[in-house]
């Protein structure tokens, strides 16, 4: 199976633009105010008209209103929803789009519980658990933690990078891996050639 790779926290449309020509499948935008990744409503509906056909965008929210998200949805063409914080099955499934819940990996979360509440989502994104920190905190989680033969499909995130994304494939074997700091120049910034060894990575197990 063809491993599907989401590059997230994109700030400008250049990256996104360079996401695509190197084979990206989606891009993830944040939506959370207090993320060094973060974009606004024109940011991002100039990253998404700048696109090519065939990638996903993947809104990110965390704990949103249901007014705020549906504003972004009014203003941004976006495909999937994904959600950080402890939004509820029905938060989720209220805006008659795919989503993703993910998963923080917090010492004793019940994965196969978790697949059952979040049955209607897409996929479950796994990531590093840090207090106080939704998301992208550049660090890795013990992929021994995942049981075999997970019913749902797997976004595997969290630390991240060239350096480690084969062993992650080979280890997970997940529907898809997502990355952001592990490609980055600085918060929001992607480097080009790092983006480009992420993928010789993911390429590299077939």
């Amino acid at each position: 199976m063809r491993i599907r790779v989401k590059f997230c926290g994109i700030t400008r449309h250049e990256d996104a633009v360079h996401a695509a020509i190197l084979g990206a499948d989606a891009i993830g935008l944040v939506f959370y105010p207090q993320s060094p990744r973060a974009v606004n409503l024109q940011q991002a509906c100039q990253i998404v008209k700048a696109l090519p056909p065939f990638i996903t965008v993947v809104g990110l929210f965390v704990d949103a209103t249901m007014s705020y998200i549906q504003e972004v949805l009014d203003m941004v063409a976006i495909d999937t929803l994904q959600f950080h914080g402890d939004e509820s099955p029905e938060e989720c499934s209220r805006y008659n789009k795919p989503y993703i819940k993910a998963i923080r990996m917090i010492t004793g979360v019940d994965l196969l519980q978790l697949a059952q509440v979040y049955k209607n989502a897409s996929a479950l994104l796994l990531d590093t658990y840090q207090i106080g920190v939704p998301g992208g905190t550049g660090q890795v989680f013990d992929w021994n933690r995942i049981p075999k033969d997970f019913p749902k499909a797997i976004i595997l995130a969290g630390g991240l990078s060239s350096e480690n994304v084969t062993q992650a494939i080979m280890k997970v074997r997940p529907y898809a891996v997502d990355v952001s700091g592990g490609v980055e120049q600085s918060k929001g910034v992607k480097d080009a050639a790092k983006m480009a060894a992420f993928m010789r990575g993911v390429y590299s197990v077939y």
